[in-house]
């Protein structure tokens, strides 16, 4: 079933606060227009269109347009970006989808690129678009191109003897809370995908003597509301279920988040800068809020997890899931916190770290001298309040992992299988750190047209903070694993491609110019498993661009390794990866282009050079 479900890449471009995204709809004699992503070519195509360009050469079927502005024209009617870039210079040949309500006008939208309107579209509807098509105002071949793109992908993807293409879109009820019947999509192939997906995506980022792996411990002490799951998992509240927001009920100070709040902040309408709870206190967190959460057929909590090994390791369990001045077994061989950080479609996050979890790995670690706290969360999470502490043993940060998250943990912590995730982002110690880009663009004043301008660049995370030589608490690429690694042997070779300054003007597939993907050199190294346990390395290959940052991430393998194995690596490095873009186009720099193997953007095990 996977290979007929169609992939849809989102926000495209440049959809990166939540707040002011749409205009206020539910304010009335509201002038507000959209934030306006303001982005020069340069750190467009080095950047922001970088990842889409790579998904639509992979095979994306579909794109979806944001609701926001980019260079001050509507996502959905931009020309610029869906003509110009997406379905020019990038070959895409599936449809442009807009975001949910995010079409803005009729012929406008039609002509800039846009194929589907969701949910539905009242420019377009009652024959308008046939209507514009007599008038001569939209042509036939734009129509047709519209309706080609939308099925071809269809067919592209679907196994025309299948059910599913002779019985399209069952399972679909027009209500959950109405009779129907009920369609098991799961495919139980995909459970060990599942598990292992949620296990990779924990980080261990501090583990003090050994702490972890547990061994068979004889009393542990759990605390945290994000230790068991919500107490509902039900449609009885629609929107916040449908949107993975049923353990996200109240603010910390105790005010109830009604959904009639939660609809007007998905909407902008409330004040410039309301935001939903930064933590999720209901039940663990294992997906993000919003459209592009999961409702799930079970949640596997920590705490359950536990009860489990408990049961087969005769562990003695005592837990506190409420308070957050709470009193600790002085028994307790280790006390494990469990804690969040909420984030969701619809606002920006307030703040990266909230005083009352850290009250309570505080109040705990104050009590215990081999505390551990697991960290479920989207994105940055700080912890120098109490990273410090010499009774935080370990820390782990579990991400969103899904409805087997007490599952996955238990891999981790008993030494099932060793940590290999790594951090997608950079850890501060403060939040002045990350500068500018801390928290979202609000509107001054009377401002119906806010502009956020990327004055940044291509700095942000990690070639920020090196450019301004700040030290993080836990850079880019970092994560530990229960093993140790040596590196060793780092080869370059370049191959025969075309290093001319231009990239050659070859054919355009999907993906862009099909020379941006010839291989200019390969780096190949050796890691060795120098450690007494099975574990997965995750090395990572940095390059250094003539007048670009020091450091810019270019590949990476991983690789499971057994106690006394050498893995060896090979990593190839396109005319894309090596290229910066200008005015002409991507073009390739005369000059020496530095190279960094490492475990982390920071942790550099090897070095080399190319010259072009």
């Amino acid at each position: 079933m996977e290979k007929n479900v169609m992939s849809c890449v989102k926000h495209f471009i440049a959809n990166e606060q939540e707040t002011n995204r749409i205009p206020p709809a539910l304010i009335p004699g509201a002038l507000n227009q959209s934030l306006s992503s303001n982005i020069d070519p340069k750190t467009e195509h080095e950047l922001y269109i970088w990842p889409f360009q790579d998904a639509i050469r992979a095979g994306a079927a579909s794109v979806m347009c944001a609701y926001a502005r980019f260079n001050n024209s509507y996502g959905c009617q931009n020309s610029y970006s869906m003509n110009g870039v997406l379905k020019t210079e990038l070959g895409f040949e599936g449809f442009v989808v807009s975001d949910w309500g995010a079409q803005r006008a009729g012929l406008a939208s039609a002509n800039s690129g846009l194929d589907m309107a969701m949910p539905g579209s009242s420019y377009w509807q009652n024959g308008n678009l046939s209507k514009a098509v007599s008038n001569g105002s939209l042509t036939k071949s734009r129509l047709d191109d519209m309706a080609t793109r939308i099925l071809s992908t269809w067919y592209r993807l679907e196994e025309l003897n299948s059910p599913a293409f002779q019985n399209p879109g069952f399972g679909l009820p027009a209500s959950s809370l109405a009779p129907h019947t009920l369609v098991d999509a799961r495919n139980p192939e995909s459970a060990d995908t599942i598990l292992q997906g949620a296990v990779e995506g924990h980080v261990l980022v501090k583990n003090v003597g050994n702490t972890l792996p547990l061994k068979k411990p004889k009393f542990l002490s759990l605390f945290g509301y994000d230790g068991i799951a919500a107490s509902r998992n039900t449609p009885t509240t629609a929107f916040k279920w449908a949107f993975g927001l049923e353990n996200t009920q109240v603010y910390p100070n105790g005010t109830y988040w009604s959904d009639a709040f939660l609809f007007a902040t998905f909407l902008s309408s409330e004040p410039a800068g309301t935001t939903g709870p930064g933590v999720a206190l209901n039940g663990t967190m294992i997906t993000g809020g919003g459209s592009g959460s999961i409702t799930p057929a079970y949640i596997d909590a920590p705490y359950d997890a536990f009860q489990r090994q408990a049961y087969q390791d005769r562990t003695l369990l005592a837990w506190n899931f409420v308070d957050l001045d709470v009193t600790v077994d002085q028994a307790s061989e280790h006390c494990i916190v469990f804690i969040n950080a909420q984030s969701s479609e619809g606002w920006d996050r307030p703040d990266l770290a909230d005083a009352g979890s850290d009250r309570l790995v505080e109040n705990v670690a104050s009590q215990c001298n081999s505390t551990i706290v697991v960290l479920h969360h989207a994105g940055v999470r700080l912890v120098d309040r109490w990273i410090d502490n010499p009774n935080i043993t370990a820390v782990i940060f579990g991400h969103l992992p899904g409805q087997d998250s007490g599952r996955a943990l238990i891999e981790i912590m008993y030494g099932k299988q060793s940590p290999s995730g790594r951090l997608p982002y950079t850890v501060a110690k403060r939040d002045a750190d990350y500068g500018n880009l801390l928290g979202p663009v609000l509107p001054v004043g009377v401002d119906y047209y806010t502009q956020d301008n990327f004055t940044e660049g291509v700095y942000i995370d990690y070639k920020h903070f090196i450019a301004q030589n700040i030290t993080p608490r836990y850079e880019f690429g970092f994560g530990l694993t229960y093993s140790t690694f040596d590196y060793a042997s780092i080869g370059v070779s370049q191959g025969y491609a075309n290093t001319q300054y231009l990239a050659p003007n070859t054919t355009v597939a999907e993906g862009g110019l099909t020379s941006l993907w010839d291989t200019i050199a390969t780096v190949t190294f050796d890691v060795c498993n120098v450690g007494s346990v099975a574990a997965a390395e995750v090395a990572q290959l940095y390059v250094g661009i003539p007048g670009g940052p020091q450091k810019v991430l270019r590949g990476f393998g991983k690789q499971l390794l057994q106690p006394g194995e050498t893995g060896h690596f090979s990593l190839a490095l396109n005319r894309r990866d090596l290229s910066t873009w200008t005015a002409q186009g991507w073009v390739l720099q005369k000059g020496t282009y530095q190279l960094y193997v490492g475990k982390s953007v920071l942790d550099i095990q090897l070095t080399s050079s190319l010259t072009i």
